[in-house]
């Protein structure tokens, strides 16, 4: 029987190239947001190099939504995973707060200002739950830590965001399925300046969704306008349900409220960038 009969998903063979990389860098500081990509790799780190050469570190930021950092803590203590937080200070940067096209940059080089020392106190390097699909994305961040000294070893173990999902599941870890949650920034155009108030109204907002039963959500916050986004699937309710979700918003401040018919589309602020700024 070859190998790939064995392993028809290719399952057994990505979870044994992602065992290698993180035995090959040794000691890790995981970068951990409590999302499935950070989740998994955070997980086998742990089973793998064991718990006195791991720690995972969550970013303590503004732009972090409610409830995240407490979820972090405690899907790190369910699985016996040495964790602490650290405040990240982006909101100090000009670059971050002006939100060009660059914003992911600076947070990621806030972000390694906090965990490149911490990484040097253990011997270790600092990686990040980037997959192979979120390479085609702009995301000028990952090249910021990369300069920074971070390594991606889920890139190069070649793991698509499919079988992130599919290894977290088989691994039990318990958010395979929870949908993405990217930084409350990301719900600004850019141009906005990055706010405190901006980025709480949005988690409110974001809240507020899904109290309703819209667990995969964006409020793209425009002015007075709150643009929605969920998955296509979910259009016809979340219409049917336009007199709920406009009466949560208005209350929050929103004159307006649309629903983006397109549906939910990860970075689609980002078609605003000229080419040049795409990273």
């Amino acid at each position: 029987m070859t190998a790939a009969e064995g392993d028809p998903s290719g399952l057994d063979a990505a979870e044994l190239r992602l065992e290698f990389e993180l035995q090959a860098l040794g000691p890790v500081v995981v970068a951990f947001s409590g999302g499935v990509d950070s989740a998994l790799l955070a997980r086998v780190a742990l089973d793998t190099l064991g718990a006195d050469r791991v720690l995972a570190v969550t970013a303590d930021s503004a732009s972090l939504a409610e409830g995240e950092l407490e979820h972090c803590n405690e899907l790190a203590a369910a699985w016996g995973l040495p964790w602490r937080s650290v405040a990240t200070h982006e909101l100090d940067l000009p670059e971050y707060v002006a939100n060009g096209g660059d914003r992911c940059a600076w947070c990621k080089t806030a972000l390694m200002d906090q965990l490149a020392p911490i990484a040097a106190e253990r011997g270790a390097t600092v990686v990040l739950g980037v997959n192979l699909d979120d390479l085609g994305e702009h995301r000028p961040g990952q090249d910021a830590a990369r300069r920074r000294g971070a390594a991606f070893p889920m890139v190069h173990a070649e793991l698509t965001k499919d079988l992130v999902r599919r290894l977290a599941r088989r691994r039990g870890v318990q958010v395979w399925d929870r949908p993405s949650m990217p930084c409350l920034a990301s719900r600004l155009p850019y141009g906005t300046p990055v706010t405190v108030p901006l980025l709480r109204t949005v988690d409110r907002a974001e809240a507020a969704l899904r109290s309703l039963g819209f667990d995969d959500v964006r409020v793209r916050h425009l002015g007075d306008t709150a643009r929605i986004e969920v998955p296509a699937g979910q259009l016809v309710r979340a219409a049917e349900q336009s007199e709920a979700l406009t009466a949560a918003l208005v209350e929050l401040g929103f004159r307006y409220v649309t629903l983006d018919l397109a549906g939910l589309r990860s970075g689609n602020l980002n078609a605003a960038l000229a080419p040049g700024h795409r990273g």
